[in-house]
């Protein structure tokens, strides 16, 4: 019977991190599933599923020479492969102001509190180093209703040079 393992990779970015890694994997029979990637400040990051017939010290033995050679950090977690089984947001939440300290976990724990399941978060700081601007983008599912995570919003304490903004994802099916 196959595993699944979790693969998490961390390093500095440089060109063929993903075409190197999949071929070794590819090379120990190893099935890809589900994959989310991003470049952050300059730095690539992956989670990626592999299912692999044997056990993770193989896949540590198999990963630890290419990850070296890429200078990577890695990790390894046997996981629950439960491919097919995808959660649909159904509202997005944007935050945008002046940059400061705190921002995410104030909007997180309210947002938590009125029921909503983030499944994406992305963030950037633009502007300049003299004047930052934080951006956030959260996507989710909200488990208590829209008006739940409405209400819960008016009581974020961010300051008043940051906005935040609650939209409705329609999900067409067909």
């Amino acid at each position: 019977m196959k595993n699944w393992f979790m693969l998490t990779l961390v390093g500095k970015d440089r060109p063929a991190i993903v075409a190197k890694i999949s071929s070794v994997l590819f090379q120990e029979n190893c099935n890809l599933g589900e994959a989310s990637m991003t470049r952050l400040g300059g730095n690539f990051t992956i989670m990626l599923m592999i299912q692999f017939d044997g056990p993770a010290d193989i896949l540590d033995h198999v990963l630890q020479p290419v990850c070296d050679s890429l200078k990577l950090r890695y990790h390894v977690d046997q996981i629950d492969g439960e491919l097919h089984h995808h959660l649909e947001p159904n509202v997005q939440i944007s935050v945008h102001g002046a940059d400061k300290a705190g921002i995410v976990a104030e909007v997180t724990r309210v947002l938590a509190a009125a029921g909503l399941d983030i499944l994406n978060l992305e963030s950037d700081v633009a502007g300049t180093s003299e004047n930052p601007l934080y951006i956030m983008n959260i996507e989710g599912v909200a488990e208590k209703g829209v008006e739940a995570l409405n209400q819960a919003l008016k009581s974020v304490d961010c300051g008043e040079d940051v906005e935040v903004h609650l939209s409705e994802i329609d999900i067409l099916r067909g």
